[in-house]
């Protein structure tokens, strides 16, 4: 199941006289809750780079101040502002004038991006109840920080994993506690099909190939896309996955079976992809 199948076709405000009829409150709110969502989005995308700064290193991610990476200083409200701070200081530090990372910016307009392609989407198949908008963009949000963990770190935290299986089990629960069940089975067979793979590839080739990180991302795919939809994260995840790796392959003149592969930012993109529009379908079941 897509976030695409949940929403409810609507047509545009009728107008009278030639004006348009004034909103109903229930579409301002509406209007306010997506501003809100937008404008709320870089500041989530700086939690996220603290996520995946900090994660991997195992430091807490709420207890202790930011801090620039070189000269240790710690950094005030006006340094952190997102996206306006890093360009008003010219990418650099007003302590110590050293360069700072792409990625504080590039995770803020990311996260605004996610939010962003998750309103166009609803917005084009007609009117979401706002909390299916907010819960779409924190799967986006989450799998954001998980697939740039996984190509920094090639790790997959537990700490936003895990929570990401009851997070789509309720959001399916509260679209339809009808059709729960197939998303109970679709979490259970997504976990137990990537251990068992992970497992032979192990006995097979004597040497880990898939982790468990893998297994747990597949496991809330199956919650938020129902068992029906983890072959279509799949096929993504392996499409990209092999897209990128002959770019780079071709890039660096090759590439050894050994060459560490980041899957669960693949699966992230999969997830994310077959959430919004739903399954793959094979050309003969469109005729």
């Amino acid at each position: 199941m897509s976030c695409v199948s949940w929403v409810t076709a609507a047509g545009p405000l009728p107008t009278a006289a030639g004006r348009p009829i004034m909103p109903a409150p229930h579409h301002r709110g509406r209007a306010v809750s997506d501003v809100f969502l937008l404008l709320i989005s870089p500041f989530v995308g700086s939690f996220l780079g603290v996520l995946v700064l900090r994660l991997p290193r195992g430091e807490g991610v709420v207890a202790g101040r930011s801090r620039c990476p070189h000269c240790q200083a710690t950094l005030g409200v006006a340094d952190l502002v997102p996206l306006l701070s890093y360009l008003l200081r010219g990418g650099k530090c007003r302590h110590c004038g050293a360069r700072l990372s792409w990625l504080y910016p590039g995770i803020e307009l990311a996260a605004l991006g996610v939010a962003g392609w998750a309103l166009w989407v609803l917005s084009g198949s007609g009117q979401a109840e706002a909390w299916l908008v907010w819960a779409g963009a924190g799967l986006g949000w989450a799998l954001l920080a998980l697939a740039l963990i996984d190509l920094r770190h090639f790790l997959l935290p537990d700490a936003i994993t895990l929570p990401l299986i009851p997070a789509g089990l309720a959001v399916a629960w509260l679209v339809d506690p009808a059709k729960l069940l197939p998303h109970v089975l679709g979490a259970a067979a997504g976990f137990l099909a990537f251990a068992a793979l992970a497992w032979g590839y192990r006995r097979l080739r004597g040497r880990e190939g898939l982790g468990l990180g893998d297994a747990k991302l597949f496991a809330a795919a199956g919650a938020w896309v129902s068992w029906s939809g983890l072959g279509s994260v799949l096929l993504w995840a392996v499409l990209l996955a092999l897209a990128v790796t002959l770019v780079v392959g071709l890039r660096r003149g090759g590439l050894s079976g050994r060459t560490p592969l980041p899957f669960g930012a693949y699966l992230a993109a999969g997830l994310w992809l077959t959430w919004l529009y739903g399954p793959l379908q094979p050309a003969w079941a469109l005729t």
